[in-house]
């Protein structure tokens, strides 16, 4: 097959296996040999093995697995043989550790007692790069809110003591701007878990704090609450919205989300895109100042889809396509690079993509949308082997066989599936512990998505991210593939892609040429995936 992807259209999983032997020449003249320590026996050891006197042999070097994402447009994924190994003899070492606890003042009154103003005189002579480190790293809240007082200045409630809000001034150009000693450090320490919620509040979360953006929606139910915000200026063109958690319903930590959090979030994202694209043809909608029901929801979704698909030949959508991503989790480090997210405040955001954008020229070409990638490696994928692409794909994943040939593991990659959705380790994983989630039905975006769906969707979305909190991961993004609104084909499916960032996988040359290592199968993850205790405690719940 001239495609490269490990999906076969006999819809098994195909993969490459490299086993290296091979001879080098040695070039080098000189020989630099030196003592690297001393042996228990009291005998040196010299670094004699790194200057060989002839060419070197390779026999037999470690096998590596070379695995074609199933969307070529994704790269490769390479596993060692001999990493994934040791973690096939024990999946549950798939985890990361939790973060232990950490007092710089506790630290400090153990060595030197001190009072209360001496502690501070302590931090506030501390450079910017250790308060920095401990902003980002404590686990104390009294280490954090002294932190939070050098940042910014506050306006305490004399009987409480605690924090009401933060001083302002007027700017040169007339705007209000809060009175900040140190905004890196600001930004840093309120994004720490670990702050008091009264802190947290006045300095990201209470509506206004971040800025002017217009709060044009709300979700709230009984213990969540969600607002969304309209960001005109945005990055993303024609503006785009956040459905961010409310200041009275704070979730810095994965461990707090609860399934109406993901219900909310997501039906904002529903409502606005179904409401903008009514506007977009014209409907006549009572739109103002309410929440539409879910009953309204899909009434307005079946209008809609109706219309578009009643003569496609005459309707031209301004906007065709969906946007939508998640990044959770927030971090610096002390050399003041940023690791992640924008804050800690559990948000999701979306837009809508125009169907063209206008060129310098004058010419017009189609607005990128990454669910564009897919259908056209689909429409290749039939046209060379005359399948339909998630026909075999879904086929290959219920079929899967280990990569390493083990029969007598377990090989399933599938972490959990209902009547509308798989969630599973995607055979090339592109982050080490990649999850997707994806329609079995040919649903390609939200539009075709009815009630039922909808909620199948939403909870794949929540049971994967409290899987990879289980599993120990702090920081999450999460983004959507989706077909264009007016696209006839039926076999393109909606996909959402969660991708860990792990603390020692940065982004270096390999992954920018979209080669990802791994030192993992894909089947011993989902076998570790499924052992977290949030999965356990869900498999009794819902008997998956």
């Amino acid at each position: 097959m001239k495609i490269r992807s490990c999906v076969s259209s006999s819809g098994q999983f195909i993969y490459g296996i490299h086993k290296p032997s091979f001879k080098v020449d040695n070039l080098r003249e000189f020989n630099y040999i030196s003592t690297l320590g001393i042996l228990p026996d009291g005998s040196n050891y010299e670094n004699n093995y790194n200057f060989p006197q002839d060419d070197v042999n390779v026999i037999n070097a470690d096998c590596i697995y070379e695995i074609p994402n199933a969307f070529p447009f994704k790269g490769t994924t390479y596993i060692s043989k001999k990493w994934a190994d040791e973690k096939a003899h024990n999946p549950a070492s798939i985890y990361l550790s939790n973060k232990s606890k950490i007092s710089f003042s506790d630290t400090i009154q153990s060595l030197i007692p001190t009072d209360e103003k001496k502690m501070d005189i302590i931090f506030e002579k501390l450079p910017c790069e250790i308060l920095v480190a401990l902003a980002s790293t404590s686990t104390d809240p009294e280490d954090l809110k002294r932190i939070a007082r050098l940042s910014c200045d506050f306006i305490f409630d004399p009987l409480t003591n605690l924090p009401k809000g933060i001083k302002y001034f007027v700017s040169l150009d007339g705007k209000k701007r809060p009175c900040l000693k140190n905004e890196f450090l600001f930004e840093v320490v309120a994004n720490n878990p670990f702050m008091p919620d009264e802190y947290k509040d006045v300095m990201v979360l209470r509506p206004g704090i971040q800025g002017d953006s217009e709060i044009i929606g709300e979700w709230k139910k009984k213990e969540s609450h969600v607002f969304e915000y309209l960001r005109k200026n945005s990055y993303i063109p024609w503006g785009h919205y956040a459905a961010n958690m409310a200041n009275d319903s704070i979730r810095y930590s994965l461990d707090k989300l609860n399934m109406k959090d993901i219900t909310g979030m997501r039906h904002l994202y529903y409502q606005r895109t179904y409401v903008r694209l009514a506007r977009d043809l014209g409907l006549n909608i009572n739109s103002k100042r309410k929440m539409f029901s879910v009953k309204d929801i899909e009434l307005l979704r079946k209008k809609i889809k109706n219309i578009i698909f009643s003569d496609s030949n005459k309707i031209k959508l301004k906007f065709n396509s969906t946007l939508w991503g998640w990044n959770f989790g927030f971090d610096y480090a002390p050399s003041k690079y940023r690791l992640h997210a924008s804050h800690q405040q559990i948000h999701q955001q979306f837009a809508m993509i125009p169907s063209t954008v206008t060129l310098c020229d004058n010419e017009t070409l189609p607005s990128y949308s990454c669910g564009d990638l897919i259908h056209n490696f689909i429409q290749e994928y039939r046209q060379e082997t005359g399948k339909n692409f998630f026909d075999v794909y879904i086929q290959a994943i219920k079929n899967n066989k280990r990569i390493d040939g083990n029969t007598k593991k377990k090989s399933s990659i599938i972490i959990y599936e209902d009547n509308n959705i798989i969630l599973f380790a995607p055979k090339a994983q592109t982050s080490q512990w990649e999850i997707q989630l994806m329609t079995l039905k040919p649903i390609g975006n939200i539009l075709e998505l009815d009630t039922d769906s909808r909620k199948s969707i939403d909870t794949g979305i929540f049971i994967a991210s409290k899987v990879l909190h289980s599993m120990g991961a702090k920081m999450i993004t999460t983004i959507e593939y989706s077909k264009r609104f007016n696209l006839t084909d039926s076999d393109q499916r909606l996909m959402y892609c969660f991708l860990p960032r792990l603390p020692e996988s940065p982004g270096a040359f390999s992954e920018a040429q979209l080669r990802f290592i791994n030192g993992h199968y894909p089947e011993d993850f989902a076998i570790a995936a499924k052992m977290t205790p949030f999965f356990q405690e869900f498999s009794k719940i819902f008997k998956t």
